[in-house]
């Protein structure tokens, strides 16, 4: 018989769907700000493709936000120190004159 595991003091359980382990693709983030939140919305581009939709929303707070950049930051730093930088191609700006301003 499988035994349920509790967690342990200040651990947190997390459950993952299986339909949200897939993930979402996206090529594409649109940042924006208000005093209180910040907006994440994830959005895949396709070539030849004259609209695109966003699949995801992240709202976070501003502490939250800057966590997740912390945490972006140390995970780059550790992939490059195991596989080599990570180059930054440029690309022309694409037109983006859509969707929300950032204004809660």
């Amino acid at each position: 018989m499988a035994e349920e595991k509790k967690p342990q003091q200040g651990q947190i359980n997390i459950e993952l769907d299986a339909d949200v382990a897939q993930g979402i693709y996206s090529n594409l983030a649109i940042i924006n700000h208000s005093q209180s939140e910040f907006v994440m919305d994830f959005v895949t581009i396709m070539p030849g493709v004259p609209k695109s939709k966003v699949k995801s929303r992240i709202v976070l707070t501003p502490q939250h936000a800057k966590r997740l950049l912390k945490a972006l930051n140390d995970n780059i730093q550790r992939f490059e120190s195991s596989h080599g930088e990570i180059k930054d191609y440029n690309q022309p700006p694409l037109p983006i004159n859509f969707g929300p301003t950032g204004e809660a």
